[in-house]
C-alpha cells in the first residue's frame, strides 16, 4: 500500500515534465546565403574565339573554318553554292598536293639510283676492257699451248662482254636519265610550291584544279619513269627543246582580281610592251639560237661517241682471239681496248648525254618564256593580263637581271632593230 501511494504521488510530477518537453521548441540557426550565379551562355561570336583558344595537351586548337563565318547575315542559296564549290576545290587541290609530293620523291630517288648507273657501269666497263687488253698482250708474249688458249678465251670473252654492256649503256644514256629526274624533281617542287600558295590564297576554282591536273600529266609525259616503252629517244633526227607544260597553259593563264590592287591600265603602257617585244626579240636571236647550235653539235658527238665505244671493243674481241697467229693481232686487240676505254671516260665520265639533256631543258625553258610573253601581249583587254609591273619583275628575275638592267637591254636591241648596232650578250644571265 505504501508503494503504491508513492507512485501515485510522483505520477503527477513525470506528466508535467513531460508536456514541459513536448512544448519546448527546437531553434536551427539560419546558413549564410552563397553567392552562386550561373555564367551566361556567351554569344556565337564569343563561343567560336574561346573554342579557337581551348588548348589540348598544350596546343592551341585553331578553327580556320570558323572564322571566317559571318553570322551577321543568313548566307544566300548561290553563297553556299561558292563556298561548296571552294571547298570541294580545296580537297582536290590538297589531293593533287599529296601526289605532286609523292613524285618529287620518285624522281629525286630515281635520279639518285640512274646516276649510280652511270658511275658502276662505266667504272665496270672500263675495267672489263683493260683487263682484256692485259690478258691479250700477255698472251702475245709467251703463252703456249693451254695457257694461251685460256688467255685468249678470257681476253675475248671479257672484250664481247663489254661491248654488250656499251651497247645497253649508250642506249639508255644513264647520265641523261639522271638529268631528265633532276629536272623533272625541281618542276614538280615548283609545281607544290604553286598549290601551296593558292590554297593560302584561298577562291579555288575547278578550272585551277583542271589546270594543276594538266600541268601535272604533262610533266609526266615530258620526262617518263619507266625504261621500257616510255623512254625519250636518246638519239633524235634534230636537236628539240623540252616541252613540260600543256599545250593550252599559256592561253588559259588568267589573273584573280582579288589577288591583286587594280591601278590605271593594270600596270601596263606602250613602253613596257614595247620592252617585252624586244626581249622576246633577243632570246629569240641569241638565247635560243645558241642553245639549238649546242645541242646538235653534242648530239652528234654523243652519236659517234656511242658508236665508237661498242665498235672498238668489237674489234678487240675480234683481235684478241686471233693472238698467236701474228703480232698484229696482239696489238689490235691491246690498241682496241685502250681506245674504247677513253671514249667510254669521255662519253660517260665526261656526261655527254646529261649535257645534251641541259641544253634541251635550257632551250624548253626560253620557249616558254618567249610563248608566255608573246600570249600575254595578245590579249587586249589589260584586265585579263597580269599585272604589268609584276610581269617584268618576273621576266627580270628568270633572266637573272635588274630592271634598270632589263630595260637596258632591251633598248640595246631596238638600237640594233634601227642602227644595226650589233649585240655581244645574251638575255640570261642565269646560264
Amino acid at each position: 500500500m505504501v508503494g503504491l501511494q508513492v507512485s501515485a504521488l510522483l505520477l503527477p510530477s513525470s506528466s508535467c515534465c513531460c508536456s514541459r518537453k513536448i512544448d519546448a521548441a527546437i531553434h536551427v540557426p539560419k546558413l549564410p546565403k552563397a553567392p552562386f550565379s550561373v555564367p551566361k551562355i556567351p554569344t556565337s561570336r564569343k563561343l567560336i574565339d574561346e573554342l579557337n583558344n581551348i588548348r589540348v595537351d598544350g596546343f592551341t586548337n585553331t578553327i580556320p573554318v570558323l572564322q571566317n563565318i559571318n553570322f551577321t547575315t543568313t548566307p544566300s542559296v548561290d553563297d553556299v553554292k561558292v563556298q561548296n564549290s571552294t571547298a570541294f576545290a580545296n580537297t582536290q587541290l590538297y589531293s593533287l598536293l599529296e601526289a605532286v609530293a609523292d613524285r618529287v620523291e620518285m624522281h629525286a630517288n630515281i635520279g639518285k639510283q640512274r646516276e649510280n648507273w652511270n658511275t658502276l657501269l662505266l667504272n665496270s666497263i672500263n675495267m672489263m676492257t683493260l683487263t682484256a687488253a692485259t690478258l691479250a698482250g700477255v698472251a702475245a708474249i709467251g703463252g703456249v699451248g693451254m695457257p694461251l688458249l685460256a688467255l685468249k678465251l678470257s681476253s675475248t670473252l671479257l672484250y664481247s662482254a663489254a661491248t654488250g654492256m656499251l651497247l645497253v649503256m649508250n642506249k639508255i644514256q644513264p647520265s641523261q636519265l639522271a638529268e631528265e629526274q633532276s629536272k623533272a624533281t625541281r618542276l614538280f617542287k615548283q609545281l607544290r610550291s604553286q598549290i601551296e600558295t593558292m590554297l593560302a590564297l584561298g577562291a579555288t576554282t575547278e578550272e585551277d584544279v583542271k589546270d594543276m591536273m594538266e600541268r601535272v600529266l604533262a610533266i609526266d609525259r615530258a620526262y617518263p619513269l619507266p625504261l621500257l616503252g616510255a623512254m625519250l629517244d636518246k638519239f633524235p633526227e634534230k636537236f628539240e627543246p623540252a616541252s613540260w607544260w600543256p599545250s593550252n597553259q599559256i592561253l588559259r593563264k588568267k589573273t584573280k582580281s582579288h589577288e591583286r590592287k587594280k591601278r590605271e591600265n593594270n600596270g601596263w603602257s606602250e613602253e613596257l610592251e614595247v620592252e617585252m617585244r624586244e626581249i622576246v626579240e633577243v632570246v629569240k636571236r641569241k638565247d635560243s639560237r645558241d642553245y639549238e647550235r649546242l645541242g646538235n653539235l653534242v648530239l652528234k658527238i654523243n652519236k659517234i661517241l656511242s658508236l665508237s665505244g661498242p665498235l672498238l671493243t668489237g674489234i678487240a674481241a675480234v683481235g684478241s682471239a686471233c693472238v698467236g697467229n701474228g703480232s698484229w693481232a696482239a696489238i689490235v686487240a691491246m690498241a682496241a681496248g685502250a681506245l674504247a676505254t677513253t671514249a667510254n671516260a669521255f662519253q660517260h665520265g665526261g656526261q655527254v648525254g646529261m649535257v645534251f639533256e641541259m641544253y634541251r631543258n635550257n632551250g624548253g625553258f626560253f620557249r616558254l618564256l618567249q610563248e608566255t610573253i608573246e600570249a600575254t601581249l595578245e590579249k587586249e583587254d589589260l584586265e585579263k593580263r597580269e599585272n604589268g609591273e609584276l610581269f617584268e619583275m618576273k621576266v627580270a628575275l628568270q633572266l637573272g637581271r635588274s630592271l634598270s638592267q632589263l630595260r637596258e637591254l632591251a633598248r640595246k636591241s631596238s638600237s640594233h632593230r634601227l642602227d644595226g648596232t650589233a649585240i655581244d650578250e645574251f638575255a640570261s644571265k642565269l646560264f
